[in-house]
């Protein structure tokens, strides 16, 4: 089309009302929740990036679909409508169902995982990580080098470096029970993986007799991506794209929440009947049955119904060129973000914008905050508050990128929504040298960002 604005391919059909708090109201929430946003009460937020998972609008078709869910206890007729669809998508032939991704990764790494063990990955996320370090494992990140720098531009910046996975997996002293690659990389700035690299991680695995697994949770928008800039791939469909970037797999964790455009719900995707008998005893133990998997049959409808919709080139387009808007508007005003901006949200980089903060004074909370404080938009650090690393003395060993992320759920906020939000953004960054650092007063030894207490440095 060569029209520039962007429509959102879908008309609204039900509204819900927005609460509006005023500046006292948002510093009073600030201050109870210890400057944590995970503590905010929903209705103290205006515009909530927090995530993107299963935050988003359902269709009418999800809607219709979840009042044909059989909640029968075992054999739903939902849970093989489910499995139908998600073995056409991805191939694999031991389908679990899980109720998000990271009961899909706990269930997973307590089969794989050991003392020990490393499991290299683009980069990997906060659930993945922990529920590897819990294993005794070491999650490893092998990305490239341009994944890294938030300034610089390519096409691909979530690729892992395979001179690095090369290196990990010849190494005689350890074990790798398998590598994994999130699509698109989430910790990195929602960097896309391209298929070359894809088929380089196969090569890898295949010679040094590794399984190979994707965390798939936003294959769509990776397959977009490589849709529209990676050679060969412009007149593929992107469920096309999706299926052979699962063919180069032998499993794959998903969270549902995301590109399954469901409020919850996940799955375990293995072609390994023995791995996937040892991950449905585990299943019946924490989740359910089999053939629920802690879902409800509505549940499970809604999400089948959305594995098709995301696939939708209208939807895609719209997606992916909306998060752009947003990354365009506050980097033309000056404010440093990871570029290109990523399938799923913008990342704004706080480590440029507050070099007067060190890391482990957490300039990203620091900005996080400013941005709740200024105009009530609730974003998530991606930064040392998340991804450094404790020391029983002295401050924390620093992340490699200091990142506030601005994820944006799926079908639910319109354009003047973004323009807000870009707003709000500009208008902290031109005092952004009089914000301040935070320090740690209380924290749990697993994902402290959840829970942790914050108070402002003098």
């Amino acid at each position: 089309m060569p029209q520039h604005v962007i429509i959102e391919p879908f008309r609204v059909h039900t509204v819900e009302a927005i609460a509006m708090p005023g500046r006292d109201q948002r510093e009073n929430a600030l201050q109870r929740s210890h400057y944590n946003l995970f503590g905010l009460h929903a209705d103290e937020v205006i515009i909530d990036l927090l995530t993107d998972s299963g935050t988003g609008a359902m269709s009418t078709k999800q809607w219709a679909g979840m009042m044909l869910g059989d909640e029968s206890y075992a054999g739903s007729r939902s849970f093989f409508k489910f499995d139908s669809v998600v073995r056409d998508l991805t191939g694999f032939s031991e389908i679990i169902p899980t109720h998000q991704g990271r009961a899909a990764e706990k269930i997973l790494f307590s089969v794989v995982a050991n003392e020990g063990d490393v499991i290299p990955s683009n980069t990997h996320f906060d659930t993945t990580r922990a529920n590897i370090e819990y294993q005794g494992a070491e999650a490893r990140d092998v990305v490239k080098h341009e994944g890294l720098d938030p300034a610089l531009i390519a096409p691909f910046k979530g690729d892992i470096d395979l001179d690095a996975l090369r290196a990990t997996l010849a190494d005689p002293s350890i074990n790798v029970p398998l590598v994994m690659c999130t699509v698109t990389n989430n910790s990195g700035g929602g960097q896309p993986v391209s298929m070359a690299n894809l088929k380089g991680i196969r090569a890898l695995c295949d010679e040094f007799g590794v399984p190979f697994f994707l965390d798939a949770c936003r294959f769509a928008e990776n397959a977009w991506f490589i849709k529209t800039r990676e050679d060969g791939y412009a007149d593929k469909t992107p469920k096309e794209i999706a299926q052979e970037m699962f063919s180069l797999a032998d499993g794959c964790t998903m969270s549902a929440k995301k590109d399954g455009l469901a409020n919850i719900g996940g799955f375990l995707a293995v072609n390994d009947s023995d791995i996937a008998a040892q991950c449905r005893n585990i299943l019946i133990l924490t989740e359910g049955f089999p053939t629920y998997g802690g879902l409800a049959g509505y549940d499970l409808e809604a999400v089948a119904q959305g594995l098709v919709e995301v696939l939708d080139e209208n939807y895609l387009h719209y997606r992916i060129r909306s998060v752009e808007y947003l990354g365009e508007k506050v980097s033309a005003a000056g404010v440093p973000i990871v570029k290109p901006t990523g399938g799923h949200a913008v990342y704004l980089d706080a480590k440029a914008l507050l070099p007067h903060i060190a890391p482990h004074e957490y300039p990203a909370q620091a900005l996080a905050v400013e941005l709740y404080r200024e105009g009530g938009v609730r974003g998530v650090e991606i930064g040392t508050l998340m991804f450094g690393t404790p020391q029983e003395e002295g401050p924390d060993l620093p992340a490699q990128m200091e990142l506030v992320r601005l994820a944006i759920p799926r079908r639910m906020y319109t354009q003047s929504h973004i323009d807000y939000v870009a707003e709000v953004v500009i208008a902290v960054a031109q005092r952004a040298s009089e914000i301040p650092g935070y320090r740690i007063t209380e924290q749990a030894p697993w994902l402290r960002h959840f829970t942790m207490k914050l108070e402002p440095l003098s």
